[in-house]
């Protein structure tokens, strides 16, 4: 991370020694509870305490001057009505927006002094918004934070461990001040839930490097498997030849030492996108991510592969994120950051972002502090500002997983969102299945936050929903909360490559792939008996060619999309309405897809050729006489069409 130069010394600097010197010292022992859980989170049990002598990172968000101005300014560069629409603002812009009171800083400096920090182990971020405490012994942060750190690990498994406290607290004094402080009290991992195959195999699963035949047989009532061109059929990017490779660029993130191998990735653009020339990404490690193409994770294998055959050859960057902590006693190393919080931390650092950026991972809302799930998703709304489209899927659970009753004793079962999903400014995607017409696949996360209020941009549509569903389901879920999904891809029947073998897989886990040895000419004809939910990198790799179109255009980038694609006179007209289907869970139904915005496939499904010719009127000519058809192959050529 490169600090700003804002720290606090150079605030105090700047204040009267009369100030300094005044006997009235904050009362940092009135303190209270910032937040805590009633008792460990469900599936997560205690291991005890650290070693003597181990060290964690704290990562401190402050309240901004003005908490209006970040947001307010995110509207105006996303709304095409606004004057300001797509003049994104730079880093430093944004720096400026998100700056907290100077009565702020002087309070965390005057707390960090009372408990012994020293500066030197203080840094800045995000215009002095988010302060990081390097090398912290547990037992002071126990100290600071009213706080009993243990070692966590999910109940039955062997994962890595975990460093958290099940509640925390800050002076009275400062709550007005700090938004939040990690890592505290979030206990879920960043990863993508594991599904179960809705068609069993009926050949035993190979081991991955095995050359050793299998057959997969599969049941022929289903439709088709998923391939790249099928999609780009389905949602017309066949005829698009990206024009702006030099300037645009799509990134995925990737976490729990998943790597995608270039060798993997040639022989699948050689079978599905053989017009594909060498087919790369480069790869960026943060916070000690590694890469080993030589053991391909299914899941970074899938992201890539199906992202590179709609955006080819967009450049690709894949982010591998480091952060699982295996603890080795007598070890003192620091704790291992907060995964997410690390990645959009080095990602606001730089100052070039990929347009537009992929994540399949995410976590249930439930499992996180409402404070810290607020600080991230401003983080969010800081990408969105600076013209980069940040998409998420929706979940794969429908409504919500297991029985969803809530932890007070009530019993009463309450809908579980998925975050970042449900985060405002970021799209969610939701999923299909079939072909022509789309349905909603049953797995497809949707329903309405529980944290966040429903944005301006879904007013209309969600209202609509609503009057339509009546009473049904009340008490389970949250009205005024933001919606999800926004949009919707194939999410289903998808076929892959690792380790030169071709698969169907189970989940975005891909925990229990099964290998298939049928002839190259007959995979696209052939059913699948294994699910696989992938909506992420085919919607990322249609927003990626609009990206490329606009800047090839000399037009800036599409940026936070929701309120473009909300707007009946913008991207909405350019999507397929979804209206059969359903999205069980939480022992009911779930919600179904209707006419309109449903919180099953959102919006609906994207006609690239369509919010090209959208883009094209509304953001090139400005007039919707003028289209040329010859546009759609990505040819520079200027010609228009007048009538």
């Amino acid at each position: 991370m490169r600090y700003l130069q804002l720290n606090l010394l150079s605030v105090l600097a700047t204040v009267p020694l009369a100030v300094l010197a005044t006997p009235l010292a904050p009362p940092w022992n009135d303190v209270s509870v910032k937040h805590a859980w009633n008792a460990v989170p469900a599936d997560w049990e205690s291991l005890g305490s650290p070693p003597a002598g181990t060290v964690i990172n704290l990562h401190v968000a402050l309240k901004p001057r003005d908490e209006n101005a970040l947001i307010d300014a995110l509207y105006e560069v996303s709304t095409p009505s606004h004057p300001k629409y797509g003049t994104h603002l730079s880093k430093e812009e944004v720096a400026r927006l998100v700056t907290p009171h100077q009565d702020t800083l002087e309070l965390i400096h005057s707390w960090f002094t009372h408990h012994g920090v020293p500066s030197s182990s203080i840094s800045t971020s995000h215009g002095g918004g988010w302060l990081t405490l390097v090398g912290v012994p547990v037992s002071q942060a126990n100290e600071i934070l009213g706080a009993s750190y243990q070692l966590y690990r999910p109940v039955g498994t062997n994962d890595s461990t975990i460093l958290r406290t099940v509640g925390y607290s800050l002076p009275v004094v400062l709550h007005t001040h700090v938004q939040t402080v990690a890592p505290t009290t979030y206990f879920g991992p960043m990863r993508t839930p594991p599904r179960t195959p809705s068609v069993r195999a009926r050949a035993a699963p190979a081991d991955v490097g095995s050359r050793d035949p299998v057959t997969a047989m599969s049941n022929r009532n289903e439709p088709e498997v998923i391939t790249p061109e099928v999609l780009r059929w389905l949602y017309k990017t066949f005829a698009y030849v990206p024009a702006a490779t030099d300037r645009n660029v799509l990134g995925i993130a990737g976490y729990a030492g998943e790597y995608p191998s270039p060798q993997d990735l040639g022989w699948f653009m050689s079978v599905f996108r053989d017009d594909a020339k060498d087919p790369a990404f480069t790869v960026e490690k943060v916070n000690g991510g590694g890469y080993d193409p030589s053991h391909p994770g299914v899941e970074a294998n899938l992201d890539m592969q199906y992202t590179q055959s709609i955006a080819y050859p967009t450049p690709h960057v894949y982010y591998s994120t480091g952060g699982k902590v295996h603890w080795t006693p007598p070890s003192n190393e620091p704790a291992s950051d907060d995964l997410l919080l690390t990645w959009l931390n080095y990602m606001l650092d730089k100052e070039n972002i990929p347009q537009t950026i992929s994540t399949s991972y995410g976590i249930d809302e439930t499992r996180l502090p409402l404070e810290y799930a607020t600080a991230v998703c401003t983080l969010f709304a800081h990408l969105g500002a600076r013209g980069i489209s940040v998409l998420y899927g929706s979940g794969d659970y429908g409504v919500g997983r297991g029985d969803c009753k809530i932890n007070d004793g009530s019993g009463r079962v309450q809908f579980i969102p998925t975050f970042p999903a449900s985060c405002p400014w970021v799209t969610s995607v939701g999923g299909t299945t079939s072909q022509l017409p789309e349905v909603a696949a049953s797995l497809s996360g949707g329903g309405f936050s529980n944290y966040f209020q429903r944005p301006d941009y879904q007013d209309d549509v969600v209202d609509t929903f609503l009057r339509r569903l009546g009473n049904k389901y009340d008490g389970m879920y949250t009205p005024g909360g933001r919606g999800i999904p926004d949009i919707s891809t194939q999410a289903v029947r998808y076929m892959i490559v690792v380790n030169t073998n071709f698969f169907l897989v189970s989940g975005t886990s891909c925990s229990a792939p099964v290998r298939l040895t049928t002839p190259l000419a007959t995979l696209r004809h052939l059913s699948p008996n294994i699910q696989l939910t992938t909506r992420m990198q085919t919607a990322a790799g249609i927003i990626s060619l609009l990206n490329d179109f606009l800047i090839s255009e000399g037009k800036n980038p599409l940026g936070f999309l929701n309120p473009w694609l909300y707007g009946r006179d913008g991207g909405l007209r350019g999507l397929n309405d979804i209206t059969s289907g359903s999205n069980p869970g939480c022992n009911t139904d779930g919600f179904s897809a209707i006419t309109g915005w449903d919180p099953v496939t959102g919006l609906g499904t994207p006609d690239f050729f369509e919010l090209q010719h959208i883009l094209f009127n509304e953001r090139i000519s400005g007039n919707p006489e003028q289209w040329n058809q010859t546009k759609i192959i990505g040819t520079t050529k200027k010609s228009k069409t007048t009538t």
